[in-house]
């Protein structure tokens, strides 16, 4: 497992009391268009990445077990409210 300081990618900040909590849904169906470009890092069990696309964009949650893995997605917003979002993923703001 790795220290984290080798770690490349953020981390997510524990949540804080007044976090503003997040709606996660089964995935939609995406087009090809849609690509992460950001993310946390692999060493936890859950990795979050902002999607963006089409002018639109998303965080998808990971939450990887043995051999599987599980997907969740938010509802999309514009490119500047999901980066937002995002920062306030990262800070433990939202949840």
């Amino acid at each position: 497992m790795m220290s984290l300081e080798e770690c490349l990618s953020p981390h997510v900040a524990m949540t804080q009391r007044d976090h503003t909590r997040l709606k996660w849904s089964k995935p939609y169906r995406t087009s090809d268009r849609i690509r992460p470009v950001d993310w946390t890092c692999a060493c936890r069990a859950t990795v979050y990445e902002l999607c963006e696309g089409r002018g639109q964009a998303f965080i998808r949650r990971i939450v990887q077990f043995d051999r599987k893995q599980e997907i969740h997605e938010t509802s999309r917003w514009s490119l500047a409210e999901a980066r937002v979002i995002w920062a306030a993923l990262l800070s433990g703001s939202a949840w």
